[in-house]
């Protein structure tokens, strides 16, 4: 149990530490397409970026999150409509997502649980989603292009990305501190 408790710390402080300006790997991540969620056998595993440290969740372990299914498949059809171009068919980005571009904007980051998009709760990545992100981030907003029904289903889609830790402590420790 120990050993576990550490493994998921490290992976944690990796995470947080990564949330920061780096030096961009020096190998891109491989990634898989992504095939629709309810394309995929019982036994398959929502695909995510190899460069992600932890394993993809099992559809055992996405239904044990008890996210709607119904949900999973519109925000993965949503997602990949307006949000794969920029965030890659997997969440997965480009690997030089934490480098400002000419324009002195960072390009669009992971949504794979490689990132700090898990660090927030459902109703701040809902406000991030409707008001964009101006600044440095560069995000459009999606208020007037997406409904509220439309943003919610994309950021169910997304945690199905999460590794099983990185959902499990986003529930204990990000979600769960919003009751």
């Amino acid at each position: 149990m120990r050993a576990h408790y550490l493994l998921v710390l490290g992976i944690v402080t990796g995470l947080v530490a990564g949330c920061g300006k780096s030096d961009a790997p020096t190998t891109p991540p491989v990634t898989t397409p992504a095939p629709s969620v309810a394309a995929l056998p019982p036994s398959a595993a929502v695909p995510v970026s190899s460069s992600t440290a932890l394993p993809p969740p099992s559809r055992e372990s996405i239904a044990a999150r008890k996210l709607d299914p119904e949900k999973i498949r519109n925000g993965a059809a949503i997602y990949s409509k307006n949000c794969a171009s920029c965030h890659g068919p997997n969440g997965e980005a480009i690997s030089n997502w934490r480098e400002r571009g000419a324009d002195g904007r960072y390009p669009p980051p992971p949504l794979d649980g490689s990132a700090h998009a898990w660090h927030h709760s459902t109703a701040t990545l809902e406000r991030m989603i409707r008001e964009g992100s101006p600044g440095v981030g560069g995000m459009p907003a999606w208020s007037g292009k997406l409904s509220d029904q439309e943003i919610g289903d994309v950021i169910v889609w997304i945690k199905t990305l999460w590794p099983d830790e990185i959902y499990d402590i986003w529930h204990k420790e990000i979600e769960g501190n919003q009751k």
